[in-house]
């Protein structure tokens, strides 16, 4: 399973370089076991020649190790990391990297970190080893003596991986395995997840405990963590830093950490690369960054079912039609919506505030990431939930008649309400704190009209902005109006803004990306209409995804509709770089799917006109609509010519 877990990681984020304050040009490397013949299947082993290889190609080129001592120096203001530092970095403590490596970094004078994990090493010699899913003999890793050795060599600095935290643990009532240092533990004879305080005090204790062990053993207090499989969140690193360890290292992904100095990213050296291969990884790096997205839009409402059997064989359609599709990313339900309005009537996670309709999100968001490799975000509402909070409701007023909930539009909380943020706050955190996912991708319920808000609060907020109670003054000045919109964007952005920070507790690298309407895009003065803009997207999520939907906007030539979309998207410098487009599968006026033909059509259209990212919903698995041999060609990330 560590194999497993670790390259999922490698899958969702790619080998990217993670800048850090004080650490901007550092490029750090993650090897595994060194070997003289790396069988084929063997993804994480590195052979010698081409480990010798890669050392031999950084001394030429001017690349720089650096130790751990470099790097807490350039972090407290001495001397800066030198141009093209680089890291070397060996996880989990096997036997070869004293055979194998450690020749090697005093022949080139490199330091290096090894990452040990302490119940490995206490168990004794002649017994098998709980590695992942299998057993593997003990001899597999270094031995005491040898690991002095090293330590006191002066060129290795010994890192904690954690005493018993580098396997899976069940964590949710259908069984699956999850790393254990972010999961919640599910214990299935209670029914129940591991407490907020039972969770902390596993961390602290097993943190505790491999720093008492090295120091036993190693006369020495390690002062890194590095993370089993880069599976980490804030109250881990926290608690790292109690103990003593303020540096950190994940695997590789862009923001390691929320931009949290103490955690650095690192490369995953995968499929013992050749020197030319090598090169190229280090060299192409934004290639990984910005790669291009294409989306299955999934509603989970159409796996869930009260049978049992039946929800399996949902998911299991989900599936294959994933990997028969070759999307790379699926924008996952979190919700129920069973009538759907558009309102979160139920949850698919465990939560504090509304009726869990099933335990299912993880479950599935997990398979999708292990069994498919995309990448999931969890597709969530920001306004638009069933709560009884009657006083904290967006309100519309039109003329002189009472202030009350637009009736053509979904019913919302509003966002100037602090109960509202507080309440959905606990709710984005009870999701981040039970499920696995890499982004989240917010629904098309957080936007205010021209109508909206008259909140209470949203009125004080107006009357602190300077403007008048009349929202039909204000439409009828345009500096007014301009204003109006820019405190209610304003307003919504601080709203997500604080989701995300909740979900970044438990979830430090998410992804983002928010819906936006079509027509603030095509039309500017439709910005007022929604209190949305594309360029506030652009500067705040990592994907706008633009409802590029020409039925549900009536375009009597949808394609002539869409090129003129992509036309405004392109005006924006950057915005075809970061714009997921949207397509519908279903024409919602009459209830009938669009036929495979056409969206395979337009999106071909998309893809002409310079297009990146796209995707399309609903995605109906379970009747095959939109007909997969007919989208196939264009959604599929396979025929993409590059891959992460």
């Amino acid at each position: 399973m560590w194999r497993l877990m670790v390259l999922i990681v490698a899958l969702c984020c790619g080998l990217i370089w993670i800048p850090q304050p004080a650490c901007a040009d550092l490029i750090a490397l993650c090897y595994h076991d060194v070997t003289d013949n790396v069988v084929p299947d063997d993804d994480m082993s590195v052979s010698r020649d081409n480990l010798i290889a890669h050392f031999a190609w950084l001394r030429e080129h001017g690349y720089r190790p650096v130790s751990i001592d470099d790097i807490f120096a350039a972090r407290s203001g001495g001397q800066p990391l030198p141009e093209k530092a680089v890291l070397l970095t060996f996880d989990d403590g096997y036997r070869s990297f004293y055979q194998r490596v450690f020749p090697l970094l005093k022949a080139f004078n490199y330091p290096a970190v090894l990452a040990l994990v302490g119940s490995w090493l206490e168990t004794p010699t002649g017994e098998m080893v709980r590695y992942g899913e299998s057993r593997v003999p003990r001899e597999l890793f270094m031995s005491w003596p040898q690991l002095r050795e090293v330590a006191e060599s002066g060129l290795v600095e010994i890192a904690s991986h954690s005493y018993d935290l580098h396997r899976g643990i069940i964590a949710n009532p259908q069984g699956n395995e999850l790393p254990a240092m972010t999961a919640r533990a599910f214990d299935p004879a209670e029914n129940s997840y591991e407490s907020d305080g039972a969770y902390r005090e596993r961390l602290r204790e097993d943190f505790k405990r491999n720093r008492a062990l090295l120091e036993d053993k190693l006369g020495l207090k390690p002062r890194v963590m590095v993370w089993p499989y880069g599976q980490y969140n804030r109250i881990a690193v926290d608690l790292a830093e109690e103990v003593g360890m303020s540096l950190t290292f994940s695997l590789a992904s862009e923001g390691a950490g929320g931009k949290d100095p103490r955690v650095v990213g690192r490369d995953l050296v995968l499929g013992n690369p050749k020197a030319a291969d090598f090169v190229w990884s280090l060299r192409n790096r934004s290639l990984h960054r910005n790669f291009p997205r294409r989306v299955l839009h999934v509603d989970l409402d159409y796996v869930f079912d009260e049978d049992p059997v039946q929800q399996e064989d949902n998911l299991g359609l989900l599936l294959e039609r994933v990997l028969d599709l070759g999307v790379n990313t699926v924008y996952l339900q979190a919700f129920a919506d069973p009538d759907g309005d558009g309102v979160a009537d139920a949850l698919y996670f465990p939560n504090r505030h509304l009726p869990m309709r099933a335990d299912l999100f993880n479950r599935v968001a997990w398979q999708l990431r292990t069994r498919t490799g995309v990448t999931v975000y969890a597709w969530m509402p920001v306004l638009g939930f069933a709560l009884d909070m009657p006083g904290h409701l967006v309100l519309a007023r039109s003329g002189d008649g009472p202030d009350m909930p637009a009736p053509e539009a979904y019913r919302r909380l509003s966002p100037f309400s602090g109960a509202a943020a507080r309440v959905v706050g606990e709710i984005y955190r009870d999701l981040a704190k039970h499920a696995a996912f890499a982004g989240l991708i917010f629904h098309d319920d957080a936007f205010l009209s021209d109508y909206e808000d008259a909140n209470p609060a949203a009125l004080e907020a107006y009357r602190q902005a300077g403007l008048p109670e009349s929202f039909a003054s204000i439409r009828e000045e345009v500096g007014l109006l301009e204003r109006w919109t820019e405190v209610k964007s304003q307003r919504l952005n601080g709203f997500i803004a604080a989701l995300i920070e909740d979900v970044r507790v438990y979830r430090p690298e998410i992804k983002t990306a928010r819906n936006i309407f079509a027509r603030p895009v095509l039309e500017p003065a439709a910005r007022h209409w929604f209190a949305q803009s594309l360029d506030g997207f652009m500067a705040q999520y990592d994907y706008p995804a633009i409802m590029a939907m020409p039925y549900m906007e009536e375009a009597e030539n949808p394609d002539q509709w869409l090129k003129k979309l992509v036309e405004a998207v392109a005006a924006v410098p950057g915005a075809l770089d970061q714009v997921v487009f949207e397509l519908q599968s279903r024409d919602w006026r009459t209830g009938q799917p669009v036929d495979g033909s056409t969206l395979a059509r337009q999106m071909e259209l998309l893809q002409s006109a310079g297009v990146k990212h796209y995707g399309y919903y609903p995605d109906d698995f379970l009747n095959n609509r939109p007909e997969a041999r007919l989208v196939r060609p264009q959604i599929s990330s396979r025929t993409i010519p590059y891959r992460p």
